[in-house]
């Protein structure tokens, strides 16, 4: 039989990506977590079961894991990721789940990023419980060159960041999809596993550069002071025990006080036998969008 494959987050960047990856994986069925009716005809239109889950009504858990194999965890971004997370994870236990894929964040096992290290109590949580687990930790999506909180990211060839001339390490959301297809799908290649997925380094300035080079048009990178972010989410109505953590993060990345900010890892091709993108390779994909 098949074995059954939840996707949570599945209309988001990564978890619907992943579903377009697993569509290519025979012995798996996937099961897309939504939280209405509306979003789950998006995917029975095409032939992929759907759930109601909604990581706030714990009375929707059990019902959408019953039969689940595989559990791929996303939250959102608030400080109820924790508690989302630990309801999901008990329940999953409860239901018979039997491998876990948990997309967390950046850094190393030490890191003092509050945000950061929210995701890795999870991932203790989730050897705790005694689950099959593959940990994934992204770094800076490239996607957020494009949009960023709901908005265009570059404008008029100005790229703006909050991190002065820090270098960061990227990674494109088409790769860590990738990468989540495959944990899902064999877990008993990838369990036990946590793969730190970041694949280029460049400060904004250098993109600047490598945008100008490819799109043929003139970009500049003009630096912002953190707190023009901080003050944007608290208009905006964010959460802001997250958001004063991004914040904090920004200001540190600023001050080249993280450490590791622009490692890069060899193991994709090891993972996918392909080779991952790069920053040049991201830019020329995208090349329209970034034109202005």
């Amino acid at each position: 039989m098949k074995q059954k494959i939840l996707i949570t987050g599945a209309t988001g960047q990564v978890g619907s990506r992943t579903i377009d990856r697993l569509m290519d994986e025979k012995q798996v069925e996937i099961v897309a977590a939504v939280r209405s009716p509306e979003k789950a005809r998006a995917f029975t239109d095409r032939g992929i079961a759907a759930v109601i889950l909604d990581l706030d009504d714990e009375s929707t858990h059990l019902p959408a894991l019953q039969g689940i194999h595989g559990l791929f965890v996303l939250t959102g971004y608030t400080v109820d990721m924790l508690r989302q997370s630990k309801a999901l994870l008990d329940n999953a236990k409860k239901a018979g789940v039997q491998h876990v894929v948990h997309l967390g964040a950046c850094g190393r096992d030490d890191t003092t990023i509050a945000h950061w290290a929210w995701h890795q109590f999870v991932e203790r949580y989730i050897e705790w419980a005694g689950f099959s687990f593959t940990h994934l930790r992204p770094e800076t999506f490239m996607q957020n060159l494009l949009s960023y909180g709901g908005e265009k990211t570059i404008k008029n060839g100005i790229v703006n960041a909050f991190v002065e001339g820090a270098r960061l390490s990227w990674v494109d959301i088409d790769d860590v999809s990738q990468v989540a297809a495959l944990a899902l799908a064999h877990p008993g290649r990838h369990s036990g596993q946590t793969y730190r997925l970041g694949y280029d380094a460049a400060t904004f300035g250098e993109l600047a550069e490598k945008l100008t080079a490819i799109v043929g048009q003139p970009f500049r990178y003009e630096p912002l002071p953190p707190e023009v972010f901080l003050e944007a989410m608290r208009s905006a109505g964010a959460e802001m025990a997250y958001m004063n953590c991004v914040y904090d993060h920004w200001k540190r990345y600023a001050a080249g006080t993280i450490p590791g900010a622009d490692d890069t890892f060899d193991n994709f091709p090891i993972i996918t036998g392909k080779q991952p993108a790069k920053l040049t390779d991201f830019i020329q994909r995208h090349k329209a969008e970034f034109a202005y």
